[in-house]
């Protein structure tokens, strides 16, 4: 898991991204597209057209980072807006990176009754 620092924001890059690009063509997207500062030390989630690869670009004040991950089945949930920017949480985050529900995070079992 990524060790987020207090104070950094995370970004989705709404629509979808050319997953050929790297790390300094997605600083240019986030720059130019977003117009926000890729070096502020916020990470920006970015989504394939298939759905299944994620890419996250992170200024940690040292360098650029640029981490991926590429699902064997199913897709990651993503925004419905075609352009733009959404922020969300850490731990949004990190449910997203599980592949759960990010929007409606649910409990999968519940007590029924006291035992």
């Amino acid at each position: 898991m990524i060790a987020i620092p207090g104070g950094a924001r995370i970004w989705m890059a709404t629509g979808h991204t050319d997953m050929r690009r790297g790390m300094h063509g997605l600083a240019l997207q986030v720059q130019q597209g977003l117009h926000r500062d890729p070096h502020a030390g916020d990470l920006y989630l970015f989504r394939g057209r298939r759905g299944d690869l994620v890419k996250i670009l992170w200024h940690n004040g040292v360098g650029l980072l640029l981490y991926a991950k590429r699902l064997d089945r199913g897709r990651f949930i993503w925004p419905a807006a075609s352009d733009g920017v959404v922020a969300i949480t850490p731990s949004q985050m990190a449910c997203l990176l599980e592949v759960i529900d990010w929007r409606n995070p649910r409990m999968t079992w519940r007590p029924s009754a006291v035992e």
